[in-house]
């Protein structure tokens, strides 16, 4: 009888637990609500697709083409002139897959076109360095990659930080087709987060004496 006792008292915390976590929502740092300037890039950790080379690209286009719609925030091509970095990377819906790794994220030249006629844009000299060059500083080479089945959308803080890959997100968004056009819906998602951390924001304000 204890034994049967316990059980169900286990089965209930299980059953919380999830309830409790997923209620929890991580409220936005104030450098994000304040930003206006984004840096869109390929996770540098993802590499080029065997079977479908131009994915990462196309989903940094797409995800351009969303916030350039949205207007808040501008996309640039330098980490010197973000005050965000956004990283973007494709799931393929397995977890292990062929792929060419360590290759360059650099953008010299960009012709995208966009609902309000087209974005034009070169990079200026050398690109900032988002991550410790150190870390793998050999050139392209062919691998097995092993990582997410989804889509993942991940959110840094820029201006003025070094290396700004090496630290902690400040937002990050994980589902299947998420950087799918036309919706794109890591975008809408993000735009929701923001729409709600001015909300609490507000709230406090107005809560106090």
């Amino acid at each position: 009888m204890l034994a049967r006792r316990l059980a169900v008292l286990l089965l209930v915390v299980l059953l919380a637990f999830p309830a409790s976590a997923k209620s929890k929502k991580k409220i936005l740092p104030d450098y994000v609500l304040a930003a206006r300037t984004v840096l869109v890039l390929v996770d540098p950790d993802a590499g080029i697709s065997v079977s479908d080379p131009n994915e990462n690209r196309m989903a940094q286009d797409e995800v351009e083409k969303a916030l350039t719609a949205w207007g808040r925030l501008s996309p640039v091509m330098d980490a010197q002139t973000a005050d965000l970095i956004i990283t973007v990377r494709r799931g393929h819906g397995r977890v292990v897959n062929p792929t060419i790794g360590n290759v360059p994220n650099d953008r010299p030249v960009i012709l995208q076109p966009n609902d309000s006629g087209i974005r034009l844009g070169a990079q200026q000299g050398r690109s900032s360095p988002v991550s410790d060059p150190t870390i793998n500083p050999q050139g392209p080479y062919p691998r097995t990659e092993v990582g997410a089945t989804e889509d993942t959308f991940i959110v840094y803080q820029a201006g003025g930080v070094v290396h700004p890959l090496e630290h902690s997100p400040a937002w990050r968004y994980t589902s299947k087709d998420a950087l799918a056009a036309p919706s794109v819906p890591a975008v809408t998602e993000f735009r929701k987060a923001i729409d709600e951390a001015e909300k609490q924001k507000q709230s406090q304000k107005q809560q106090k004496p």
